[in-house]
């Protein structure tokens, strides 16, 4: 199939789609006529990048899930490895935004939000400079 129907099935934009076989992550067949021929096991793997992207891993990561499940000898517990490491890098990003939204809510709170010209949010982007 082309590279439309193969965004059609697996839910991903063509771009996308010649972004992954551009950076190695898949490998579609190519027709006599140079055209990429996508078969269903090239839907799936796209199928399985586009959920795996959607619970936000990277690229490397993906790759690496990628490799991992073509391989029927793997050891889940790198797999599990894998997803740990990315949900602890979630838990860390929560935080840095919770104290972001803490520090914004302190400042709004300050700031008068009236016609006067000082302003605390300002204020306080500039002192950290």
């Amino acid at each position: 199939m082309n590279v439309g129907d193969a965004a059609e099935r697996s839910g991903l934009p063509a771009k996308t789609i010649r972004y992954y076989e551009e950076i190695g992550l898949i490998r579609p067949a190519r027709a006599e006529n140079g055209y990429r021929d996508y078969s269903g096991d090239d839907v799936h793997r796209l199928a399985f990048l586009r959920r795996a992207r959607n619970l936000g891993f990277s690229i490397d990561d993906c790759r690496q899930l990628m490799a991992l499940y073509q391989d029927r000898d793997r050891a889940s517990h790198d797999v599990r490895e894998i997803a740990a490491a990315h949900v602890r890098a979630i838990e860390d990003k929560v935080r840095e935004l919770q104290s972001m939204r803490s520090t914004l809510q302190k400042l709004i709170h300050a700031c008068h939000g009236d016609d006067r010209p000082d302003c605390p949010i300002l204020d306080d982007m500039a002192g950290a400079a």
